[in-house]
């Protein structure tokens, strides 16, 4: 079954929901508010993931994204600037 394919989207959830888009927001995703609980995050073309408002730990603490980006060097600059700047940024274990 050959089919062409448009886009692939993970579904992830989040223990805090607020913290969780405020983060996505300051890493430069665009948040496209679907329902109250549920969002779709963009960063660029057809490229995003759903972050919904649910919370099962063992689901959550094995979920990964992955992002690859042109430069990884000016990618890791920009981070530790937000970082400095914003403390929403810094994880919580």
């Amino acid at each position: 079954m050959l089919h062409k394919s448009l886009s692939i989207r993970a579904f992830i959830g989040a223990k805090d929901f607020t913290i969780s888009r405020k983060f996505y927001t300051e890493l430069g995703f665009t948040e496209n508010v679907i329902d109250p609980n549920f969002s779709y995050f963009i960063i660029h073309d057809k490229q995003g993931f759903y972050l919904q408002n649910a919370y099962v730990k063992d689901w959550v603490d094995n979920t990964m994204l992955f992002v690859e980006v042109e430069n990884a060097g000016t990618y890791y600059k920009e981070l530790k600037e937000l970082n400095q700047h914003d403390l929403m940024f810094r994880p919580r274990f």
